[in-house]
């Protein structure tokens, strides 16, 4: 029976990268000041992480990310991503999973800031420091925006598919 449910654990991961990786690419803004972009992608983090605990947010963050930047010819970024995107789906679901909507949030907070200071260590290594300053915004808006749609579908998605 455990073999099974892995089974059906790791096909919905893949599924759930698949859709973010999809939606993000959709809805994808580039930032010229940056060299990057803004997307969906923390919306699917988000609903992995809180879903499926840390294992699942770190999968689904560091490939969608990865996946991502590859397909949107932001090559520059794909390790970057993996680890950052990793990282915030990680966190979130150490902090978030199976938790309170008060520890929920702080998860999703830690998640944001987590992938903002990386992407401005990323900006900074890649490009120079004033590069990084200026996604914070940016990033931070994209985070905002991820917890935003990500928290409530994950709720409903959570109650719906059992998990």
């Amino acid at each position: 029976m455990s073999s099974s449910y892995s089974v059906r654990r790791s096909v919905v991961l893949a599924l759930l990268v698949a859709v973010t990786v999809v939606v993000a690419r959709v809805f994808l803004i580039p930032v010229p000041m940056t060299h990057g972009n803004v997307n969906l992608c923390d919306a699917g983090i988000i609903i992995a992480a809180l879903m499926y605990g840390k294992r699942g947010g770190l999968i689904v963050g560091g490939l969608s990310g990865f996946l991502l930047d590859l397909i949107s010819g932001y090559a520059q970024y794909m390790v970057f991503s993996l680890i950052v995107h990793g990282l915030e789906g990680l966190i979130v679901g150490w902090l978030g999973y199976n938790k309170g909507r008060k520890a929920q949030i702080l998860a999703l907070i830690a998640g944001i800031v987590v992938m903002v200071l990386g992407y401005f260590i990323t900006d900074a290594i890649l490009y120079k420091p004033v590069a990084g300053l200026a996604g914070i915004p940016t990033n931070s808006i994209q985070g905002v925006v991820g917890a935003v749609i990500g928290y409530p579908l994950a709720l409903k998605l959570k109650q719906t598919l059992k998990v």
